[in-house]
């Protein structure tokens, strides 16, 4: 390998940096590539002489680590490597050492896509950090066989004790808790932590192949397997994520899969949040309902949420965000239960799953989803859609948007206000919402529908993905 230059091979790659991470297919990811974005990230990093890697269970990802391990070498790090890791239990072991981390997962798009997600020793990268990434010239060196690795498990030890540390051990006493495995890279430690809780866990759906569960779009089988698990088992609740352990799935007693931005509602409720960001995709009665001193929307991303908490913190004292896919980032130190829980300024799926199944103790979930402002959201997406359809899509909406609601033949649906800081939100003349945006992982049109019930809600996201698919 000889005179390759990292910002070119970048370029010429295919991968591109999406909503967190740089995403592409996994034939695009050869090893030059991890290189060179492993190189351009280390770059940035001044003092740390030591990187954290850890993968999900995707074929593709030791080897991917592989060739970043190399890279970090080749710079003179020291590369720690934690094997299967979800991603929040990487970074926080990074942040408490002080040093960059990288994770090779491509989160809940399909297994012939990877990706890359970086990390400063304070937490995740910017967008501005992407820029430079992007952008570095040098050189590309890689040895003709790529180091073996072996791994620690310290990162998935630290990040148990996070919690055991800060809950009492009796906390979930008398719960039956199922954990659905997947191929989940958390799925060997949920069972400690729940466990050692005191909840007694049935552990559910392992796969080993990788299964790509999208916490936003959740399938119609994994609904039904849901409600038929509860009953089955018994269980109080149903616990998942996504593919690296950052985005959460929780049902209530019945089996139905809590929303994301609800589950991080009511967990910023419980921990008594004073301010948080949240994307504008979010349930609206987020930032309407009262419920915290300030609400920040944000484009959707976990950087951009991120990007906040400086602000934030100058004047509230209890900051957090969270997203529609149900990640959760801790943006201070707050005290829960028995200590202070550190900062965590990136996607958590434990910590708000933990604080719902405590509350239970006093209040059903089912019965604390209830009591919320009768605002229903559904989304979906229509995958293998060309970004440029996506593009010309929003356009259109952007230009001219009842003329295309009408070019998809909704002519009774009338267009009162538009948001577009990211994707384009209408509010309708019925008081509903629809928000269509291009994935940033992945060639995907997602839509987003809000409705005062959730029939009516799923019964919007339907109608427009079947008539964008037949329009475009």
């Amino acid at each position: 390998m000889e005179n390759l230059i990292s910002a070119e091979v970048i370029r010429t790659s295919n991968i591109a940096f999406g909503t967190s991470g740089a995403r592409g297919l996994v034939v695009d990811f050869r090893p030059e590539v991890c290189a060179a974005f492993t190189i351009n990230f280390l770059n940035i990093i001044a003092s740390a002489k030591r990187v954290a890697i850890g993968i999900d269970n995707r074929p593709s990802s030791y080897e991917m680590a592989q060739a970043c391990a190399a890279a970090a070498q080749s710079m003179g790090y020291k590369v720690l490597y934690f094997g299967v890791t979800p991603t929040p239990a990487l970074a926080f072991y990074a942040m408490d050492q002080q040093i960059p981390a990288i994770m090779i997962t491509g989160s809940h798009i399909p297994f012939d896509r990877n990706g890359l997600k970086f990390y400063r020793p304070d937490g995740e990268i910017s967008k501005q950090d992407e820029m430079v990434i992007l952008e570095e010239e040098l050189p590309v060196t890689l040895p003709d066989v790529l180091p073996s690795l072996a791994a620690s498990d310290d990162a998935n030890t630290l990040y148990i004790q996070r919690y055991l540390s800060i809950i009492e051990h009796n906390a979930l006493n008398g719960m039956r808790i199922g954990i659905y495995e997947h191929s989940s890279a958390g799925r060997d430690i949920y069972p400690q932590i729940f466990g050692s809780l005191g909840a007694e866990v049935i552990r559910i759906g392992r796969s080993d192949e990788f299964v790509p569960i999208d916490t936003e779009a959740v399938s119609e089988i994994d609904k039904k397997r849901a409600q038929e698990w509860v009953a089955e088992y018994k269980l109080d609740a149903l616990f998942s994520t996504d593919g690296d352990g950052d985005r959460p799935l929780l049902s209530d007693e019945n089996g139905i899969w809590l929303r994301g931005d609800i589950l991080g509602l009511l967990c910023s409720q419980h921990l008594r949040i004073d301010a948080v960001a949240v994307p504008v995709s979010c349930n609206s009665s987020i930032a309407e309902g009262g419920f915290f001193a300030h609400v920040e929307l944000t484009k959707i991303g976990s950087p951009y949420i991120i990007e906040t908490f400086k602000q934030l913190s100058n004047t509230y004292n209890k900051v957090a965000g969270f997203e529609a896919n149900g990640g959760y980032l801790l943006g201070c130190d707050i005290n829960y239960g028995r200590a202070s829980i550190k900062a965590l300024p990136t996607r958590d799926a434990v910590l708000p799953a933990l604080v719902l199944l405590i509350s239970r103790k006093h209040t059903p979930i089912f019965k604390q989803v209830q009591a919320l402002p009768p605002r229903f959201t559904a989304s979906n997406r229509l995958q293998n859609f060309p970004t440029e359809k996506s593009h010309l899509l929003l356009e259109m909406f952007s230009n001219q948007p009842q003329a295309a609601l009408n070019f998809l033949g909704m002519n009774k649906a009338v267009v009162v206000n538009t948001n577009m800081l990211d994707g384009t939100r209408m509010l309708l003349n019925t008081k509903d919402i629809v928000h269509l945006r291009p994935s940033g992982n992945a060639p995907e049109l997602r839509c987003y529908a809000e409705s005062d019930s959730m029939v009516k809600a799923e019964q919007l996201v339907d109608l427009f993905l079947k008539r964008i698919h037949e329009k475009m």
